[in-house]
């Protein structure tokens, strides 16, 4: 017989299902959101809309220590509007979000107001509802805070949010050590940076020997010696940003900022006072004057990532600055000149919005002055031999250690389809270089990363012919077993006895094979 105490240890038990589904899908999306090459700002904001969407999170911040380590600014934003929250700095003990960042673990409220430290005047979160604050850590050092408001839910679950909270915190914290020191807003950077950033974004960086590439090489030599206004186009991860870098570190511009704004990581009213600045006093909480982007960027290049992100009002703002090159600060009165030189990414189709009237035409005109499409990878599978040699070197240089890629890895590389582009590469690469004990990435390491065994058939040299192309032809000597009996399935459609007929085999010898070369079915 079952006791009463049973019956709710069960029914709490049954109840606490669903939210623990949701808390591993959102660390599985968390973790996917770590793997990708992005900027800091632009990382930290995707978690929180990951939490709001997984977790029922209402709203969230991130906020990280400045350079004189006695205050923090917020870095990130889920669930929040007000213009005033990206000026909003905390010394450290201040209110109850300076107080999180000298804990241990988690701070939990069932109501914020609660909290004899909290002081009502930022706004940023409702005071009325439940508060779980965490800090971050990076090593032995707190670097800042994840603050969170979950939707009303029972005490008991709050004990497991906290929980989960300095889970995330951790990982934001492992985030934050192994970027790049946070660059101070609105500082350009110095000499010695912007000399190795040339180097870095030097033409001979950017991989890629086909003809269209070829082609791309040559626009950017020339546009970068002007101050013609940049249109970079192509799908996420094709290196729209280093197009931009390289465009800037090679113009006469080189000596100014390069500064940088993904205008899909903020809302409207606060992409305005990032952009354009504000005054001291143009809304609450606006305690001093601020720079916007345009400048700072002032005598030098300012790179707008997914433009086609931002509203048709906002639209005819940028326009009006791109055009003139004068702006007001929000809540100013004072007409500002700016010599700043735009390039602009994004990966729609801008034609269609345009017909669509989401797109200003007259703002499309003015920033497709001069267009550079970047092709996906899929489109130029020559350079990825060149490409993948690239990204080990760049991997072991980071590791430390000697790293090299096999023929046959180089072999199913060529044959994925690649939809995150370059970007995917790159992680594929770097999750096979970590899981390498020796130093070598085989073909088994890049399958483990999670990329699909493919052999498509086709006639020419093996790989460091001159075409790039690994050639897979069944009659190819540079084929193993392995690879031939997949080359031959693949060019069958996966129909054993029309592969066993291409190899001159019986079926009950290449499903023989098929289960001693452990190949992978797949049904058509």
């Amino acid at each position: 017989m079952i006791s009463t105490n049973e019956t709710i240890d069960m029914n709490l038990a049954e109840a606490r299902a669903p939210w623990l589904e949701a808390a591993l899908e959102a660390l599985y999306r968390v973790s996917r959101v770590l793997s990708r090459t992005l900027e800091l700002r632009e990382t930290l904001t995707e978690i929180l809309r990951v939490l709001g969407e997984e977790c029922a999170i209402d709203r969230a911040l991130v906020a990280l220590n400045e350079a004189d380590g006695e205050s923090m600014a917020i870095a990130a934003l889920y669930g929040i509007e007000t213009p005033l929250a990206l000026d909003i700095r905390w010394k450290n003990g201040e209110d109850v979000f300076g107080t999180v960042r000298e804990r241990t673990h988690a701070l939990v409220l069932k109501r914020l107001a609660d909290s004899p430290n909290y002081l009502p005047r930022h706004g940023v979160f409702d005071s009325e509802a439940p508060f779980i604050g965490a800090p971050i850590r990076a090593g032995h050092d707190i670097v800042g805070i994840l603050a969170l408001q979950p939707s009303p839910s029972t005490p008991a679950r709050l004990g497991d949010e906290a929980y989960f909270a300095d889970m995330i915190a951790n990982l934001i914290g492992q985030t934050v050590r192994l970027s790049c020191p946070p660059e101070r807003r609105g500082q350009p950077e110095d000499r010695d940076n912007r000399r190795a950033a040339r180097g870095n974004f030097s033409f001979d960086n950017i991989v890629g020997h086909t003809t269209t590439m070829r082609r791309i090489f040559e626009q950017v030599r020339q546009v970068a010696k002007w101050n013609t206004t940049v249109l970079v186009r192509g799908e996420t991860g094709t290196g729209k940003e280093l197009i931009a870098h390289a465009i800037h570190y090679n113009s006469p511009r080189a000596s100014g900022p390069f500064v940088k704004l993904n205008c899909a990581a903020l809302p409207e009213n606060l992409l305005e006072s990032e952009l354009f600045g504000h005054e001291k006093g143009a809304f609450t909480g606006a305690l001093n004057q601020r720079k916007g982007r345009f400048e700072t960027a002032d005598g030098g290049t300012l790179f707008l990532d997914e433009i086609g992100e931002i509203s048709p009002i906002f639209q005819a703002k940028l326009l009006r600055v791109l055009q003139e090159g004068e702006l007001e600060r929000v809540g100013g009165s004072k007409t500002l000149k700016v010599d700043v030189r735009v390039i602009a990414a994004t990966n729609r189709d801008l034609e269609e919005e345009v017909e669509a009237g989401k797109f200003r035409e007259d703002l499309f005109y003015r920033l497709n002055v001069m267009p550079i499409l970047i092709p996906p990878l899929r489109e130029r599978v020559e350079d990825i031999p060149e490409i993948a040699s690239y990204l080990v070197d760049k991997v072991a240089k980071v590791q430390g250690r000697p790293l090299r890629i096999t023929d046959a890895a180089l072999r199913i590389l060529l044959h994925h389809a690649w939809p995150g582009n370059v970007r995917e590469l790159e992680n594929c690469i770097e999750r096979a270089a970590v899981m390498s004990e020796d130093g070598t990435i085989d073909r088994d390491l890049i399958l483990v990363s999670g990329i699909e065994e493919r052999v498509i058939p086709m006639r020419g040299g093996g790989i460091g012919s001159g075409s790039g192309v690994v050639g897979t032809g069944l009659d190819n000597p540079e084929l193993d077993e392995r690879e031939r009996v997949i080359a031959a399935l693949e060019q069958a459609g996966w129909v054993q006895a029309k592969a066993a007929r291409l190899l001159n085999m019986t079926p009950r010898q290449i499903a023989y094979r098929i289960q001693t070369l452990n190949i992978k079915v797949r049904q058509i």
